[in-house]
């Protein structure tokens, strides 16, 4: 089934700019088909499954057919149930945001009469109700038909099976026989049959059935996590398995922003693709993804149509997809040419239903997991690093420090005492102190508090320091986890220059200007800290910051020429480490 653009379905501008809104691109195959169906002005019959993007697909040319100038019911829409209605009234209500004078209204049984009156009262022109409440109303006088243009049955082998078909019948009755009649069922039975041959007029049939397809050499598990924890389990998850590529999928090009700025945030290498992006950055950003210039590429399903990258680790469905088959199209990213490969999937609340109708599309299991523990990925972290720590000491390739060492035993320190302060140094005993909680901050507000995790070079799998997170609630109070570097540098926050840079104020590397910063070691900053609030309020590349001097009370650093205005403008003013943080070009000694 070919899809299409909603920009291509002739929608009045304030549809698209709502659709936008949104965050949605394309139109689902049953959007695609009936959409036109309907604005036509024919009477039709969609049959598509549960989770098809069928609610959309009669609300949006309703909403178009709707008069605002006439202020009563023009749009029936009957559901099964009061959940149904509500769902549907607020699906009506984001995509009627722009379009002035049109309201919609729900009833259904267990709502205040009394609200309900004032709705019609106020000129309703969508009414959005169960069967039984719909009667109700007819039967008291209070919603008059006489206006009706549209009348909507969705989900109508549902109504039969709860016993509606007698009241349906009387509604469509009442109505006027020249309004525009829409059925929506996923199966049509007898019954079902007989109401379309008796109240629609040459109904065009939409039916959407997707050739059902199979995944077998990719492991597909799914972990039940509310809306407000995912990016949480996300990190934890990808810390827990040391996973260095992998693509992850959001339902809008909101979620794509957002999460890409949130992993920044977090310390690891993210980039995006959406319909916003044009295509010379789409082809910039996936040829530095085949290089593994970044870690994670966040996109929704409409831009990674036709992506082609080997060695996919992992694909994240962070957003459930509209249907099955978008769901193949997006974990067959991974497993390719006979490779193993793994899917992960989250689900809140009733999206496990959707979830159930893609297992029986796909004839494949997806396997519950248990979230981890954020000890299970402390305890995985620092067995990391413990190996790598290992391997380093028996094969001995690293720079000595005798003189060093041998001067603060002789000042009385113990040996594990100076492997400890080391260990601290390179961010583990940061990384590892409970309690550190507070309001998680938003990259690019200002002026805000900022608490950044370390930014390192994407090779070297460096560890990803703690900002002040919000502490979650239920299984997710406990303290965060924090990534140990693999392959650990000789000390935090080096990239371009040693960390023990000279003490001139004027940077001695090429292409890159000092810049002061008015906090120090006696305000505990830490060059990884340094690092992390400039890459991630600034949002330049890590591999533009040079080599950091700490002092008592300043800070110096290097940075890239050109980023030097964008960084003076970004910084200065903000919260960092509980001070106003000044930010000036450096001046010769």
């Amino acid at each position: 089934m070919q899809k299409k653009l909603f920009s291509e379905l002739a929608l009045s501008p304030e549809l698209l700019k709502a659709v936008a809104r949104m965050g949605f691109e394309e139109a689902s195959p049953i959007q695609s088909e009936a959409i036109p169906v309907i604005l036509g002005g024919a009477d039709m019959v969609g049959q598509s499954q549960t989770g098809s993007g069928k609610t959309a697909a009669f609300a949006i040319p309703a909403i178009e057919k709707v008069d605002a100038s006439i202020k009563a019911p023009q749009v029936l829409v009957l559901c099964p149930t009061r959940e149904l209605a509500v769902q549907v009234a607020e699906e009506v209500s984001k995509l009627a945001l722009f379009k002035r004078g049109i309201r919609e209204l729900p009833i259904y049984g267990g709502q205040s009469y009394e609200r309900q009156f004032r709705g019609l009262q106020a000129g309703a022109q969508i009414i959005i109700g169960t069967p039984g409440r719909v009667m109700d109303h007819l039967e008291r006088g209070t919603l008059q038909m006489d206006q009706i243009r549209m009348v909507i049955l969705d989900e109508a082998d549902r109504m039969l099976d709860m016993g509606f078909v007698d009241d349906i019948r009387k509604v469509l009755s009442q109505a006027p026989p020249e309004r525009q009649t829409i059925f929506f069922s996923a199966t049509v039975p007898a019954p079902i049959a007989q109401l379309i041959k008796s109240f629609t007029r040459n109904p065009v049939t939409v039916k959407i059935q997707a050739e059902t397809l199979t995944v077998p050499q990719i492991e597909q598990v799914y972990y039940e996590v509310d809306r407000r924890n995912k990016v949480e389990v996300l990190c934890r998850l990808i810390d827990l398995n040391d996973i260095t590529c992998g693509i992850i999928f959001c339902a809008t090009k909101m979620m794509v922003d957002e999460l890409v700025e949130h992993l920044i945030a977090r310390g690891y290498s993210a980039d995006k693709l959406h319909g916003d992006i044009t295509q010379a950055m789409r082809e910039r950003v996936m040829a530095k993804f085949r290089k593994r210039g970044f870690e994670f590429l966040v996109a929704t399903d409409v831009a990674a149509r036709g992506l082609d990258v080997d060695d996919i680790e992992v694909v994240f469905n962070y957003d459930l997809p509209h249907d099955g088959e978008d769901y193949v199209h997006r974990i067959g990213r991974t497993g390719r040419a006979g490779r193993s490969g793994r899917a992960i999937t989250f689900v809140a609340g009733r999206e496990i239903y959707k979830l159930q109708h893609i297992q029986r599309f796909t004839q494949s299991r997806i396997r519950r997991e248990r979230v981890p523990s954020a000890e299970e990925v402390e305890e995985k972290r620092r067995n990391i690093f413990h190996e790598a720590l290992r391997e380093t000491l028996e094969k001995g390739e690293f720079k000595r420090h005798d003189d060093l060492i041998d001067r603060l035993l002789e000042q009385g320190h113990s040996a594990t005492d100076i492997a400890s302060a080391l260990i601290h140094l390179l961010g583990d005993e940061k990384s590892s102190r409970p309690g550190q909680t507070g309001p998680e901050p938003t990259p690019q507000a200002e002026p805000r508090s900022f608490e950044p995790r370390t930014h390192s070079k994407y090779d070297a799998r460096p560890p990803r320091e703690p900002r002040a997170e919000s502490r979650p609630p239920s299984e997710f109070a406990e303290p965060r986890p924090r990534r140990e570097p693999v392959r650990p540098r000789a000390a935090a926050g080096r990239s371009r220059a040693e960390a023990g840079a000279p003490p001139e104020h004027i940077s001695h590397e090429k292409g890159m200007v000092r810049l002061t910063l008015n906090l120090g070691r006696d305000q505990n900053v830490q060059p990884g800290d340094i690092v992390g609030v400039i890459a991630g309020v600034a949002r330049i590349p890590k591999e533009a910051i040079g080599a950091i001097r700490l002092q008592a009370r300043q800070s110096l650093v290097d940075i890239a020429g050109e980023h030097r205005a964008l960084v003076l403008k970004k910084l200065n003013g903000i919260k960092f480490k509980g001070h106003t943080l000044s930010v000036q070009e450096a001046k010769n000694a």
